[in-house]
């Protein structure tokens, strides 16, 4: 058995409302809220990046669990905002949190870092070459202002705690399974501060092409069907993207719930899906089963099939991914800016 034994979510207070940005770009607002599905969303602080986020996810996850820490021998941090341009978040973090002996490296793939990272631990652990990897997805990411992007682009980190032991493992990976292309709907050159899209062009050919036929071939592999699925967790760039994505699946509004955490944090890059399967397994239950797809601009995605197994119960009291969404303090156009790096 190979799986997840812990994990833990992490959101900044801070938010800005879409109107709030509005107000200053001269947009509409309502149109912007109905079109995106997003209402605000999390700013990092001025002493929070990627791997402040990183550390408080982790810390979380090794709350609910009594692990010998030493144990962890891989990390991997998924991230297209790294505190560094060259030296890794990954190594940092072990070192932070007390890990010895590990096998440690930074992952970039858009929005799909986070889970690229929990596919090479899934894959250490189940080999037997590690007890214990960390896994994490997080990102401060960018936009420039007057950019669409401006009302989604948050922050926020998921990390998880992947082992091999069938006492310890609170959610089992049946399945797995990735597609990969050149598909260029999202990027930035070196140096370049702010990242360009090709607008509508990341709906169809990007998002919904990747995130629709990954998730099919592996339901295909897995042989389940939409109904037999109960939580499912795909990458949240707005809040009308899953929700479209999962209506062509098969899925129902219900079994797309913590999806919609997005309107109230916004797109947290490579945390997005992570941070949804959070919030699921704050809530899941014995012998659930969980679909996850993440999509990363360039173009890609991954999907996992896990079920949830009786040892989530054994899990001790950590901080909810909901009561990061809802301890939250507003602020104004003129803070955001300051506290983002963008005067």
């Amino acid at each position: 058995m190979v799986g997840i034994v812990s994990y833990g979510a992490y959101v900044p207070m801070y938010r800005i409302k879409v109107e709030e940005i509005a107000r200053i770009q001269r947009r509409n607002p309502e149109f912007i809220k109905k079109e995106l599905m997003i209402e605000e969303k999390s700013v990092p602080d001025y002493d929070e990046d990627s791997l402040t986020m990183s550390v408080e996810a982790s810390l979380n996850a090794l709350k609910r669990v009594n692990i010998d820490k030493t144990k962890i021998g891989a990390v991997y941090s998924g991230s297209e905002s790294p505190v560094y341009a060259v030296k890794p978040n990954a190594s940092i973090l072990g070192e932070i949190l007390g890990i010895s002996h590990y096998t440690s490296a930074d992952v970039e793939f858009a929005c799909k870092a986070g889970t690229a990272a929990m596919q090479m631990v899934f894959g250490l652990s189940k080999s037997g070459f590690v007890d214990y990897g960390l896994a994490i997805g997080a990102d401060t990411s960018q936009s420039m202002p007057g950019d669409i992007l401006e009302y989604t682009a948050s922050a926020g980190a998921a990390a998880f705690i992947i082992g091999n032991d069938n006492k310890e493992v609170i959610a089992e990976l049946e399945s797995m399974h990735s597609i990969s292309s050149d598909t260029p709907d999202f990027w930035r050159r070196n140096m370049q501060k702010y990242p360009k899209h090709a607008e509508r062009f990341t709906g169809e050919p990007a998002y919904f092409s990747h995130l629709v036929k990954c998730t099919k071939l592996l339901m295909e592999k897995a042989k389940i069907k939409p109904e037999e699925i109960d939580h499912v967790a795909f990458h949240t760039p707005n809040g009308k993207f899953p929700t479209r994505a999962g209506r062509i699946l098969g899925f129902t509004e219900e079994k797309l719930e913590s999806n919609l955490i997005v309107s109230k944090i916004g797109n947290t890059y490579s945390a997005a899906s992570m941070l949804a399967l959070t919030d699921i397994l704050d809530k899941a239950k014995p012998n659930q089963k969980i679909l996850v797809t993440s999509f990363g601009s360039g173009a890609g995605s991954d999907s996992f099939l896990l079920k949830v197994t009786p040892n989530i119960k054994k899990l001790k009291k950590a901080r909810a991914t909901k009561n990061y969404i809802n301890d939250k303090k507003y602020i104004g156009y003129a803070e955001y800016c300051k506290m983002t790096g963008v005067f």
